[in-house]
């Protein structure tokens, strides 16, 4: 499928499922996956107007957006990351989607404050408490966050939470875990401000579901670029 295509074709998806849920679909950001595949693949989403692209591999995140650094993209890491690469953070992203410690956000705040930047960042909330998946556990959320802002750190403002969601489950209890992670943000909301505004949630399996679910993030891999090349 021609990327013009792919892109009207899961931005349409996203507007019925906003409308379903009597939302307005301008309230939700389309981030464009681009794992593993190219530059030019990129060039012809953001030729479509497609502005948001994430990455979650450092490398070659880094070197893509090197390759693209002329086209005004704004670039989102959604990725585990290690602390030994934070330094990456802020010449390279708006966005870091997987928080989960003080020490990382000391890190990539030095990282901002070095690049002269400001990155917006989403705590990671292993909502369904899958061992195999990374990010806080509902219990820690509050307690981290109350860290972080008593670091009063200047070069990172903290905006929102994001989730994986369940796989190979029915849509029941991929909803559940999505409203579980709406109600989290709502009460880091009344707890901690209005800067509490962002929801990460949704893939190329179960964006319009998240987008009922009050997502103002989905990310979208394979419905917009295909099927990923083999490493």
């Amino acid at each position: 499928m021609e990327a013009a295509d792919a892109i009207a074709c899961v931005r349409q998806r996203m507007a019925e499922a906003a409308q379903r849920a009597g939302r307005c679909v301008d309230g939700v950001r389309l981030v464009a996956v681009s794992k593993r595949h190219p530059p030019a693949a990129v060039a012809a989403l953001a030729a479509c107007g497609q502005r948001d692209f994430a990455e979650n591999q450092m490398q070659e995140a880094v070197d893509k957006i090197a390759a693209l650094r002329d086209a005004a993209l704004e670039w989102h890491f959604i990725g585990h990351l290690q602390s030994n690469k934070t330094r990456h953070v802020g010449p390279n992203f708006h966005w870091v989607h997987t928080l989960d410690s003080l020490k990382l956000a000391r890190r990539i705040d030095a990282s901002a404050a070095q690049a002269g930047t400001r990155v917006n960042l989403l705590v990671q909330v292993n909502v369904s408490g899958d061992p195999a998946k990374h990010g806080l556990a509902t219990g820690a959320l509050f307690p981290l966050v109350d860290a972080i802002l008593q670091a009063d750190l200047q070069s990172v403002r903290l905006r929102g939470l994001m989730t994986i969601g369940y796989r190979d489950v029915g849509e029941a209890e991929t909803r559940r875990s999505f409203a579980r992670l709406r109600e989290l943000l709502e009460q880091c909301r009344a707890r901690f401000g209005d800067d509490f505004t962002e929801l990460s949630m949704g893939m190329s399996g179960d964006y319009t579901l998240a987008i009922e679910e009050g997502a103002t993030m989905v990310r979208v891999g394979s419905a917009l670029f295909g099927a990923r090349p083999t490493p």
